[in-house]
């Protein structure tokens, strides 16, 4: 809700903000809600950026995923790249709205003077992770499917061919990289950390 966004920002005046908020998923639930990630994310997005240019927040750093990048791409892939073509067609609208929060953090720069940034997080796990199967990331779905298996003896069954290469960051390592960014990097391109 952009009010509610105002509303927050207003009440608590904050001079730096870590943005967050997404509706997010797994594989599955993007499959079945590409317009629902398109849209919802892009409001968030909206709400929190223009609400930060508003109140004159000092600096924003936003969070992205790995999934903005193009589904046929050279590797190793790096920050220049992000719209070079089309993400996967899985996640198309989860990987868009992500991308226009460079779009936009150009745009505040460019025209407001705003540093606003962004960080690529690799694939995040950690601590109240979602351990659904169906809506949840790789690697927490993987433990769940490694704790049905040892708990009912049956064999564990991994999807894919095991080719694709993945990097994974704990969840405390990126906040302390988070805050660095905050503190220490004062670009607007986004920076990937792993």
């Amino acid at each position: 809700s952009s009010s509610e966004t105002k509303a927050l920002f207003e009440r608590h005046k904050p001079t730096h903000v870590i943005h967050l908020a997404a509706m997010v998923g797994g594989l599955f639930k993007n499959i079945r809600s590409n317009l629902d990630f398109w849209r919802t994310n892009i409001h968030i997005n909206d709400n929190v950026l223009h609400s930060a240019h508003e109140s004159g927040v000092q600096k924003v750093v936003s969070c992205l995923s790995t999934c903005i990048f193009p589904d046929k791409t050279t590797y190793p892939i790096d920050e220049t790249m992000i719209h070079n073509g089309p993400p996967h067609s899985s996640n198309f609208g989860y990987s868009y709205a992500k991308r226009m929060i460079d779009i936009q953090n150009r745009g505040y720069s460019e025209q407001h003077g705003r540093r606003f940034t962004a960080v690529i997080p690799t694939n995040v796990f950690g601590p109240h992770d979602n351990f659904n199967i169906e809506d949840g990331h790789v690697l927490p779905g993987l433990i769940h499917k490694v704790y049905l298996a040892k708990q009912s003896g049956s064999a564990l069954t991994v999807w894919g061919t095991g080719k694709p290469r993945r990097q994974f960051i704990y969840s405390l390592d990126l906040a302390r990289l988070f805050l660095w960014v905050l503190r220490e990097y004062d670009e607007v391109e986004p920076i990937i950390l792993s």
